[in-house]
């Protein structure tokens, strides 16, 4: 479905806007000359905190050639605390961002520690913090990170998920430095404008289905709601009336939202039904195709090692009721194709047979790294018609992939 009126902007986001980039120590921290240069070129004014182990990797003469601002180093410097004072460095910035954010940097931060410049003003700041987390694999999957983590999500700080791959210790895993493109792709979106989406009400299913056997037992599967949710928060971001309508998961309900819970592929369909109209109807919900016909009213037993005879119907197809409904049908419905063989196909297929206007397929097999259903990481494929518009998508965090999406959405609407 083609948008009316399309227009291109190409204004950044990032223009007239200030960062104060904290600098922390790792090989990683190179990336950040990149970084500084592409956002300059994007029109933003960057001031760099330069940690007393950063400088090991990256010297101040050579950020502030790209950056074409004094770099801070020392909290206790006269000179610096006359011209600016960290109070005001601090303050005089729209967003902070801390790259490579280190586990010892995560843990100061998470335990209010003021013991330099840089944590001082992260401390003495009223402006928003983003981190963009580098370390060892080992360390990144630390309990004691793992806290730090939930500690500053809690206190509202944003979170630049770390890359996988080849770390410089040699070892393989999870820690990272996001790539710059990774990074101003995350900036960007905090500085997208509130309301893109405002006066939009987006329709979500997310989460698995229950399909009851007895009043004990069920049927189900992994998902874990995660992606679903992460699309939830990003586009409730942009300022889109969100209903979540989810089956049973263990997240917590997003903010600033509303949220129906269900549990059977009827009781979904139902809710879903009830929300409409729509403009935007999003079904990420791995729903059970079948149900027991001949569910029991008490708990079935075992008899002399006999089986029980379960009859399975199928479910109703929310995707497809809800593309093919001539009264309410939502502007753009997108659908999700979990698949673990000859994705782009059978998604193309499902996309061709649900009559909804996008899909997003995904490998979901075990051969595809950690599993994706239940996992935090996603690969996609966004089928936006005939074969010929599709996106093949960079592998990311499933916030990063939902912020993704969100932008695609409000692009719909531009």
């Amino acid at each position: 479905m083609t948008p009316k009126n399309t227009t291109v902007k190409n204004t950044s986001p990032l223009d007239g806007k200030r960062l104060l980039l904290i600098i922390g120590g790792g090989i990683a921290a190179y990336k950040c000359l990149d970084l500084i240069r592409r956002l300059r070129e994007k029109g933003m004014t960057v001031r760099v905190i330069l940690t007393r182990s950063g400088a090991e990797f990256v010297t101040p003469l050579s950020i502030s050639g790209l950056s074409g601002e004094k770099v801070y180093t020392d909290l206790f410097s006269l000179t610096d605390e006359v011209e600016m004072g960290h109070i005001r460095l601090s303050r005089e910035a729209d967003l902070i961002l801390v790259a490579p954010a280190t586990a010892n940097m995560m843990a100061k931060m998470a335990a209010g520690i003021a013991d330099n410049l840089a944590t001082t003003a992260l401390l003495a700041t009223d402006k928003p913090v983003m981190i963009a987390p580098s370390m060892n694999s080992q360390m990144w999957e630390h309990a004691a990170t793992r806290r730090n983590l939930a500690q500053l999500k809690e206190d509202g700080v944003h979170i630049i998920p770390p890359g996988s791959g080849e770390l410089a210790c040699g070892e393989e895993g999870m820690g990272r430095l996001a790539e710059v493109d990774d990074m101003i792709k995350a900036i960007e979106f905090f500085f997208e404008p509130s309301g893109a989406l405002t006066g939009k009400h987006i329709l979500i299913t997310a989460g698995p289905t229950y399909e009851a056997i007895d009043p004990v037992r069920y049927m189900a599967n992994r998902s874990s709601g995660k992606q679903g949710y992460a699309i939830a928060r990003a586009l409730a971001a942009l300022g889109a009336k969100v209903t979540l309508v989810s089956g049973p998961t263990n997240l917590a309900a997003p903010a600033g939202l509303q949220m129906i819970p269900v549990e059977s592929a009827a009781e979904m369909l139902a809710a879903c039904q009830n929300a409409l109209p729509a403009d935007v109807a999003i079904c990420v919900a791995a729903v059970a195709d079948w149900r027991v016909s001949n569910c029991a009213g008490q708990k079935i037993k075992k008899q002399d090692g006999s089986l029980p005879t379960l009859q399975l119907t199928e479910n109703p197809d929310i995707l497809k009721i809800l593309s093919t409904d001539k009264v309410n049908r939502p502007e753009l419905v997108i659908g999700f194709a979990a698949e673990t063989e000859n994705i782009a196909a059978n998604a193309q297929a499902k996309l061709n047979r649900k009559g909804c206007d996008w899909i997003m397929a995904n490998d979901v097999s075990t051969t595809n790294g950690p599993s994706v259903m239940g996992g935090d990481y996603n690969k996609v494929i966004l089928f936006t018609g005939q074969d010929k518009d599709r996106e093949d998508w960079a592998p990311g965090h499933k916030d990063e992939i939902a912020k993704n999406l969100a932008r695609k959405i409000a692009g719909f609407y531009t």
